[in-house]
């Protein structure tokens, strides 16, 4: 069964707080984006360490390989222990993200399809499974595919063994955590459980799909 992962997409440092250290019981992990990076900045990384969970930085990093280093060094420096990071900008751009994580001891995952309908506008006619192979072989750790489209899961699998599939989309945008959970390694939720009325009761519900319940 997978882990379950908080994509903590909300715009205030104190609410950010609240929710991670509440629900950390059960979670496995939270990962940061934008939204909260510029707002309370890199260094809410280390606000975050009371929760005690890992942290995965969501910057979708897509840029040239020297950019792409520096962006994921100050990533891994600030105490983000992972990172994802685009595949269409290039085998050489993925293998800097891949090398800043390993010189931090991080991990790095990369976009191989996105969970919204537009996702399929581009990542299309083979271009996933492509990013896919591409990711393998650069050394990342794996990907991230859509929740929303199990059948696409399953295909990108093929391409990746055993490597780690973390699917985002479950929830608010119509993905079903049962209908993945055997699919893939980690299930990211995010509105789903920072907007409802009770986050912590939202994040148990989802806990049935965890490899384990923390005591």
């Amino acid at each position: 069964m997978p882990e379950l992962i908080l994509a903590l997409d909300v715009t205030g440092k104190k609410k950010a707080l609240d929710i991670a250290n509440a629900c950390a019981p059960h979670l496995d992990a939270i990962k940061v984006g934008y939204p909260l990076v510029l707002s309370a900045g890199l260094s809410i990384a280390g606000d975050l360490e009371k929760a005690g969970l890992p942290l995965i930085a969501d910057f979708k990093v897509a840029d040239i390989p020297n950019t792409n280093q520096l962006i994921c060094d100050q990533v891994f420096t600030a105490g983000f222990s992972g990172i994802i990071c685009h595949g269409f900008t290039g085998m050489d751009a993925v293998k800097a993200c891949v090398a800043s994580a390993r010189a931090h001891h991080g991990a790095c995952y990369v976009v191989a399809e996105m969970s919204h309908p537009g996702g399929t506008e581009f990542f299309s006619s083979g271009v996933a499974e492509r990013i896919a192979g591409n990711a393998i072989i650069a050394g990342a750790d794996g990907i991230v595919a859509p929740a929303t489209r199990p059948d696409r899961v399953q295909v990108l699998r093929g391409f990746v063994g055993n490597k780690k599939i973390l699917s985002p989309g479950i929830g608010t945008q119509g993905g079903d955590a049962d209908a993945v959970a055997a699919l893939v390694d980690g299930i990211i939720i995010g509105r789903s459980i920072y907007d409802a009325p009770d986050p912590v009761a939202a994040a148990r519900s989802y806990s049935r799909v965890r490899r384990r319940e923390k005591e």
